[in-house]
Order: structure tokens, then C-alpha cells, then sequence
């Protein structure tokens, strides 16, 4: 199976990123780990990979001793707070995430990049917590300029992930 490692944003849990995908991993036969942070966060709102780091790797090493899972088709992604982290963790990491999904991303924790992952992203063109402006229209030229394959979908709506979004970056991952 494909896996889908999708992180929440601030102050949200596991469980709200099953809410935002609804059926859609089902549908498209993605497998989805969906940790929760060690605190209200991720780490990396503090500049810098911690304990967060640690705890996904071992939570990725129980999924790949329990599920068939094929690493050729793994990626990292979350919502708004877990957007940055996923895309952060995606570009330092693009050896080991050849894919990454990054909905409503605040910013990028500056890592050496390994390995080029293809990157999607979304944001809403009214979002009141992480401005489009500020954000994903900085990011995505950025990651643009630096040769990514960005697939980007602003969309009419605030900081959220609609579900016609959450099905197309799903099915984005496993093209």
C-alpha cells in the first residue's frame, strides 16, 4: 500500500486529519498514520526537529513490522501547522518521501535538502490564520525556483481542507 503520513496543525489531534479526509484514503487505497505531536505542536514551530522527529520514526518503523507497506510510495503531509512540518520533514527527507502534501502551510524549517520529492499544495485564497499572501504564494514560488514539481490549488475558502481538495491531493499521490 501507498502511506500517507498526515500530521495535524496547532492544537488539533490525529483525529481531526481522518475528519478532513473523510473516505477518501479508502477510496484511493491509501494507508494513513495519522500521529498526534508529544505537545500542542510540532517541534519545528520552535525552528528546529525535536522529539516529534524521534516519535514519527518509530511510529513509521511499527507501520512498515505490521502493514505492507511499499516505500516507494510514502508521503508526508498535514494541515495548516502539520503542513509546514510535513513539508519541512518532506524537502530534508525527499530520499525517503518522494511525494508531499502540504495543505495550508504556514513555512519551511530550513534543513539540507536530500533527495527531490514532488510537493502538493493547497491553500484557501480567504484563510484567516495563515494568510495565502504570506504563505503559500511565498512558498510555492520558492519551492519553484528551487526545480520542485509543484502541483498548487488555491481554492475559495478559509483555513480549511474541503473535501474536494483532500480527494484530489489523494489522488495526486497515487498517480
Amino acid at each position: 500500500l501507498p502511506l500517507l503520513v498526515m500530521l495535524h496543525g496547532a492544537t488539533q489531534s490525529a483525529e481531526d486529519m481522518f475528519w478532513y479526509l473523510r473516505s477518501t484514503p479508502d477510496e484511493t487505497g491509501v494507508a494513513v498514520l495519522a500521529p498526534n505531536s508529544r505537545d500542542t505542536t510540532w517541534d519545528a514551530i520552535t525552528g528546529y526537529f525535536a522529539a516529534d522527529v524521534e516519535y514519527l520514526n518509530r511510529a513509521l518503523e511499527r507501520v512498515f513490522e505490521t502493514a505492507a507497506i511499499d516505500p516507494a510510495r510514502l508521503a508526508i503531509g498535514g494541515f495548516s501547522d502539520g503542513a509546514s512540518y510535513g513539508l519541512s520533514l518532506g524537502l530534508a527527507n525527499g530520499d525517503l518521501f518522494p511525494k508531499v502534501m502540504a495543505c495550508s502551510p504556514g513555512f519551511i524549517v530550513q534543513a539540507p535538502a536530500h533527495g527531490h520529492p514532488r510537493v502538493f499544495c493547497s491553500h484557501g485564497t480567504s484563510d484567516q490564520i495563515l494568510p495565502i499572501d504570506q504563505c503559500s504564494r511565498v512558498i510555492v514560488p520558492r519551492l519553484t525556483q528551487m526545480g520542485y514539481d509543484v502541483t498548487y490549488r488555491e481554492f475559495d475558502g478559509r483555513h480549511e481542507l474541503p473535501p474536494a481538495i483532500a480527494t484530489e491531493a489523494l489522488n495526486w499521490l497515487v498517480a
